[in-house]
């Protein structure tokens, strides 16, 4: 229960962030269905990614990566308590998913927070990430984030401007019907 209540709280606290730009994809405004009109700032753009197939492990320039050859197969949008093939993350934004990465320590109720954001949106992962730079970090196709906080307003801004947003490669392909398996 005390949980709960704190996840509710970290979720006020989102969107009580997010009224004050206009909007934005919170858990309790319903995900992506908010339009926003503008990438939040400190947002990282990263181009020229391949787009390729490839069957083995690959060593991407970021962390977590933001784009370039992936597995065939995707990750099917949802909640992940534990890390999964990063290849598969990246196809995955390739078809439009926002990918939330958090540390593995972060608190609880932080994370229920984030599972709030892969219930609501359209297209969104959100997993534990080892070795990332800051606690959080939402990552699209050539774009990424780097977070301290949960409910920082630029969490929900993200989520909102690149879930399925203008970044995608391949627009309206669903992040469903992949694969959910973790190894």
């Amino acid at each position: 229960m005390h949980r709960s209540l704190a996840a509710l709280l970290g979720l006020l606290l989102v969107c009580a962030a997010c009224a004050d730009d206009g909007g934005g994809a919170s858990p309790a405004s319903g995900g992506s269905s908010v339009a926003v009109a503008a990438e939040p700032e400190g947002t990282q753009t990263f181009t020229d990614l391949e787009r390729t197939h490839v069957d083995t492990p690959v060593d991407y320039p970021q962390t977590p990566p933001v784009g370039g050859p992936h597995n065939p197969v995707w990750q099917t949008c949802g909640f992940y308590d534990v890390e999964f093939p990063k290849e598969r993350g990246v196809h995955s934004m390739e078809h439009g998913a926002v990918w939330i990465t958090h540390a593995a320590d972060l608190p609880a109720a932080d994370v229920a927070i984030l599972q709030q954001f892969a219930e609501t949106g359209k297209e969104v992962l959100v997993s534990p990430f080892s070795g990332l730079p800051a606690p959080v970090v939402a990552s699209a196709w050539g774009k990424q984030l780097q977070l301290d906080s949960v409910t920082d307003p630029r969490l929900a801004q993200f989520v909102g401007y690149f879930d399925d947003g203008p970044q995608t490669p391949e627009i309206d392909t669903p992040c469903a019907q992949g694969t959910d398996a973790t190894d």
